[in-house]
């Protein structure tokens, strides 16, 4: 019998076979790549949790979600034994450009459902326009499905107007989920600019406080921001690690690492990156590193990277490449920049979160977007980079549009740099592996040349 969307019980047992499989063989791939930190492993089982375990489980989980965790009762994190307590709610967010901080300064806990899912894409497709951003169709697809309870356990969602998929994705989804658009100013260099953003901020509280039932206070807020703050120190450490020349750890695995973070508490997600961080200054000090000397240092930028669409950076690896670093939103730059807060009253505070979310970020939404060319400079010189690559995916045109911005800045650094185009399913691997195994031995054979 059909549900209300018009997907029966057969339709969703066959998504769930198809998408737990998809995760599945990801993460398998990932862990395989090279020996995986054991206090990476936590994040893993994150991701796992989220999208193989908790899928096939759905009929037993109806009333737990994967992504409100509040404690830990053994030294790494099990999903065993992560438990929540029953009235803490989840607010789902369709973008960086929600401040994590105010959410939890609400008494509520963030949850990006930016997904990569195959299966979730292919049921989207039939409700959002065939040209639509396939990232969109995978939130979509979720939201029809009801078969991913990090999702279906949201009690809001906010989804911030960056495009115009999101911003008719926010008027679609409203039908199956609680929709609060947020709205981005195009610029972001003057103060005004910030002023637009801060007043829809202002806006967001009261709705999220009649979902928490708690209010938003300075002393919650002061909390929300050092919590998240923490994390991100935690991250600027990582960091140090990961600018070493040889490579202490897959790139892919970070990047899982990362994407971990949606489903996770912000202060577990930090106590978890301390560990690693001590296991990667203990690699360090042991010379255990996991690339070669001769090996290209590859940087991804463009389009999100959403777990379990990781075919990018596997393929990077597979052919023979170091994933050295990432400018995507589901990657480092979430996570860069901390608040600055120097006016510690309510409005101050409030204000640094505005100017935190908008002036240092790099997504092309905005008009003048100059600060991404400096930042990716900036990110080439920091992790020895000797090529570019520009993920794109098919319909995402914002970042699109940058190409050819991107490809002039890279040509006067002489730093190549590819465009790769794709999709979400498995029918463009084997293309995307021809072009990317051909990207690095150009430039094998350009790092080659300048030995000679």
């Amino acid at each position: 019998m059909a549900d209300q969307n018009g997907i029966n019980e057969r339709q969703r047992e066959l998504f769930i076979r198809k998408s737990t499989r998809v995760a599945a063989s990801y993460l398998k791939r990932a862990k395989e790549l090279s020996e995986l930190p054991d206090a990476a492993k936590p994040f893993f089982d994150v991701l796992e949790n989220t999208y193989v375990n908790n899928v096939k489980k759905i009929t037993k989980l109806e009333n737990t979600s994967p992504s409100d965790f509040t404690h830990c009762g053994t030294e790494l994190l099990h999903m065993a034994d992560i438990q929540k307590p029953e009235e803490r709610k989840s607010i789902g967010t369709l973008c960086v450009m929600v401040p994590a901080e105010l959410v939890y300064a609400a008494g509520a806990m963030p949850v990006r459902l930016c997904s990569g899912s195959y299966t979730a894409y292919s049921i989207g497709d039939d409700y959002i326009p065939r040209d639509a951003c396939p990232l969109v169709k995978a939130v979509m697809g979720f939201g029809k499905i009801k078969a991913l309870p990090a999702f279906d356990n949201c009690s809001l969602l906010v989804a911030p107007v960056t495009c115009d998929c999101k911003k008719k994705l926010a008027g679609t989804i409203d039908s199956v989920k609680d929709t609060i658009p947020l709205h981005i100013p195009p610029l972001k260099k003057d103060d005004a600019d910030t002023e637009i953003f801060l007043k829809e901020l202002y806006c967001l509280i009261p709705l999220l406080e009649n979902v928490t039932g708690e209010q938003v206070t300075a002393k919650s807020l002061a909390e929300g921001i050092n919590m998240v703050g923490n994390a991100r120190y935690e991250m600027s450490e990582f960091l140090k690690y990961r600018r070493h020349d040889l490579s202490l750890m897959s790139g892919t695995q970070v990047m899982a690492v990362m994407n971990a973070y949606s489903y996770m508490p912000v202060n577990l997600w930090a106590k978890q990156m301390h560990r690693l961080n001590e296991e990667m200054k203990l690699r360090l000090s042991q010379g255990r590193f996991v690339s070669r000397k001769n090996q290209p240092r590859i940087l991804v930028t463009g389009s999100p990277i959403a777990f379990p669409n990781i075919k990018v950076p596997l393929l990077i690896e597979e052919m023979g490449g170091v994933l050295a670093a990432d400018e995507t939103c589901m990657g480092e730059r979430g996570l860069y920049d901390p608040v600055s807060v120097i006016d510690a009253s309510f409005d101050g505070m409030m204000r640094s979160l505005a100017s935190r979310y908008t002036k240092p970020c790099t997504c092309p939404v905005f008009v003048d977007n100059s600060q991404r060319i400096y930042r990716i400079k900036q990110m080439i010189k920091e992790h020895k980079i000797q090529g570019v690559i520009y993920h794109v995916l098919r319909g995402c045109l914002v970042y699109d549009y940058e190409y050819q911005l991107m490809e002039d800045a890279m040509g006067k650094m002489d730093i190549p740099i590819i465009r790769v185009e794709s999709d979400y399913n498995e029918e463009d691997v084997e293309q995307l592996r021809i072009r990317i195994e051909a990207f690095i031995e150009l430039i094998k054979l350009k790092e080659l040349k300048k030995e000679a």
